[in-house]
């Protein structure tokens, strides 16, 4: 009698046992499928105002649509975003919290700072790229006369240490584009980080520093207003809303042959989050950045959009992380 009762508590346990794993395994593609049943969550590492914030308020709306559910924007802004970073990497993995960021948040700021206490491939799932976006070098014209990008270089070179160029903050895009430049060419230029784009920018159109490497969306303004003036652009081929400004590659002058710093904006999720979510967000962001009024309203601005599945914008992620790593190392760069 005692042997045959074990027997059945261990048949009773074992059945509850199965029917708990099928239950969670049952209840895990219905998880993926409901969502999102609540609005979605983009952290910014960067300020309201920004080159990075504009692209993302201009796809809010339609991807709150295509989602069917709002999608908030919260700021969590400082040290060249990895103050977002790090809030996204120890985010719940559900799908509901996801960060907007940037070639410099998931390449360049690994290669900068020693000691993140997060890594950028491994404690992320790389969702979907938005957009790839072209740099400019802009010059404030009563600070620098120039008009070419040679009289540029001869200027600082017949100068060194004269000069101080502007950045959106410590190892930011636009710092890391300027330095890879600088070191390139053999340039001596005094770096000015400023507390993100509106700042930056100002500072150049004050006259405060001479020049910045920034996004041409957040040039062409001050362009049209006379305040600045475009000398090259960071891409392999040339921007077709500013057709007259040459590419720095192009430019024929020692050190800057091949010369591509662009950048790309993008969706990451924190690891852990299930594919099947993935898989649906990347889907709704490729809808999204395939309409045709989106998509013509960003190549205005000198932007191009970027579709990749998740699968192949891993790769881009990881190759983007060697790229800038190598740059920070030839151009002796660190923010720790």
């Amino acid at each position: 009698m005692h042997a045959l009762r074990n027997r059945l508590q261990r048949t009773v346990l074992g059945l509850a046992s199965a029917c708990s794993l099928a239950c969670s395994l049952a209840a895990q593609p219905a998880f993926a499928q409901d969502w999102p049943s609540k609005p979605v969550t983009l952290i910014m590492g960067f300020p309201a105002g920004s080159g990075v914030d504009v692209v993302a308020r201009a796809i809010q709306e339609p991807l709150a649509r295509q989602l069917g559910q709002p999608v908030v924007i919260d700021y969590k802004s400082g040290a060249a975003g990895n103050i977002a970073s790090e809030y996204v990497a120890n985010a719940r993995p559900d799908g509901y919290t996801l960060m907007f960021g940037t070639a410099a948040t998931h390449g360049s700021n690994a290669a900068l700072y020693k000691k993140l206490p997060f890594d950028v491939e491994a404690d992320f799932v790389p969702v979907s790229p938005v957009l790839d976006v072209s740099n400019v070098l802009m010059v404030n014209p009563a600070v620098m006369d120039v008009k070419t990008l040679k009289e540029f270089v001869d200027l600082v070179k017949a100068n060194p240490g004269k000069y101080d160029f502007a950045s959106t903050g410590n190892g930011t895009g636009t710092h890391m584009a300027f330095a890879e430049f600088n070191s390139r060419l053999g340039l001596q230029m005094t770096h000015v980080p400023y507390k993100g784009g509106p700042e930056a920018i100002l500072s150049v159109v004050r006259g405060e520093t001479c020049c910045i490497m920034n996004q041409v969306q957040t040039a062409l303004p001050q362009v049209k207003a006379g305040k600045v003036r475009l000398l090259g652009v960071t891409t392999i081929k040339p921007v077709a809303v500013i057709p007259d400004v040459p590419t720095i590659a192009s430019s024929g002058l020692p050190g800057a042959r091949g010369f591509d710093s662009s950048i790309w904006f993008a969706v990451f999720a924190p690891k852990g989050v299930d594919p099947a979510i993935v898989n649906k967000l990347n889907a709704a962001i490729r809808t999204v950045m395939e309409q045709p009024e989106l998509r013509t309203k960003f190549e205005s601005q000198g932007n191009t959009v970027r579709i990749e599945s998740p699968s192949e914008f891993k790769q881009t992620v990881h190759a983007n992380r060697l790229k800038w790593a190598e740059v920070a190392k030839v151009a002796n760069i660190s923010v720790d």
